[in-house]
């Protein structure tokens, strides 16, 4: 089976790969050490700040109870503008059809990730209906919890391991909190995969070497305020993360 960008198999990717595809001139060339996606951007100087460092992807959420919603006017401003210098992703907690339907009308997203409680029944649902390649967000406290990843795996081209959310919190993610990265040392997952919760620039670099990450996911890490992002902080995140080297880094991911 032949793969595309990331190691996605070709035919689970609409059009080109979906990596595929040249920087602007304006852009920093990008070393393919580390992928790292920057979410919860809602400000165009943020959005800016993060393809100038190079980042991967771009997340947009849509979700009421965050910081970081965003209206589609908005959403799809900012997507136009990162379109073609970096993967957008659209962030959704349990939507329903409409939902879903309306975000992608709204922004065309290269990826839907799914950052709630939803099925492996859901996600084929959602694939079959939709199309879109999709991040499936699971959450960690313990080693059983990565146990699930079996059962998403026929149906998620992606996934994320996020902390996970305290106990009454309003939304699963963005809160700041790490899990114990040891606990994907050594772990052979068949898809693509990023790290997530409490990234820092201060500890991203220890988390991928710890963990053996491929890539990494960060939000709060790099605000100053909930649902305000830093442009000094994502260009020192964004630098941090690519100082870890392929040599250095025991990758957790093969198929």
């Amino acid at each position: 089976m032949s793969t595309g960008p990331f190691g996605i198999p070709r035919e689970r990717l609409p059009g080109r790969g979906l990596l595929d595809f040249a920087p602007r001139d304006s852009d920093k060339r990008r070393p393919m050490a580390v992928t790292v996606k920057i979410c919860g951007i809602t400000e165009a100087h943020a959005l800016d700040a993060a393809l100038r460092a190079g980042v991967d992807f771009v997340g947009f959420a849509f979700h009421p109870a965050s910081p970081r919603h965003l209206p589609y006017a908005k959403a799809r401003e900012l997507a136009q503008r990162a379109r073609g210098r970096a993967r957008i992703v659209a962030l959704l907690v349990e939507p329903d059809d409409t939902t879903v339907e309306q975000v992608i009308n709204a922004i065309q997203p290269d990826f839907v990730q799914l950052h709630g409680r939803e099925s492996p029944q859901r996600l084929a649902e959602l694939r079959s209906r939709f199309g879109r390649p999709l991040i499936k967000a699971l959450a960690v406290a313990e080693a059983e919890d990565l146990l699930h990843v079996a059962r998403y795996e026929s149906v998620a081209d992606m996934f994320l391991f996020d902390a996970r959310a305290p106990k009454g919190a309003t939304r699963p993610g963005g809160h700041g909190l790490a899990f114990d990265w040891r606990l994907l040392q050594q772990k052979r997952i068949s898809r693509p995969w990023l790290l997530a919760g409490g990234l820092t620039p201060d500890n991203v670099a220890l988390a991928l070497s710890v963990s053996g990450a491929p890539g990494v996911d960060v939000s709060s890490g790099v605000e100053s305020e909930p649902g305000i992002k830093n442009p000094q902080l994502i260009q020192a995140f964004v630098a941090a993360a690519r100082v870890v080297l392929p040599g250095s880094v025991q990758q957790g991911s093969s198929a």
